[in-house]
């Protein structure tokens, strides 16, 4: 499993990856803070950017906060870097 560093930036005007913040990968979403929508979002666009299944994408710390930890399930370092390279502006 390997596990990616986001800062979450609710109530964006869409959902994209925008770029970094020191370690932590920028990541904008529609959602809402709210009931967990903003976590599932942002889950999303990593499942998607790096092509994977969202099922395979979880939020291991930060479930409350705007600076989580995710765990990816089957991807490996090389493709995670490079398919977040290729999304960032």
């Amino acid at each position: 499993m390997q596990t990616l560093s986001v800062r979450v930036v609710p109530r964006s005007n869409r959902n994209e990856i925008g770029g970094s913040r020191g370690e932590r990968v920028v990541v904008r979403v529609t959602a809402p803070p709210v009931d967990g929508k903003a976590n599932a979002a942002a889950c999303k666009v990593i499942a998607e950017a790096v092509g994977i299944p969202r099922s395979r994408v979880t939020v291991i710390r930060g479930a409350t906060s705007r600076d989580k930890l995710l765990g990816l399930e089957g991807v490996s370092a090389e493709e995670l870097e490079r398919a977040l390279d290729e999304r960032r502006p």
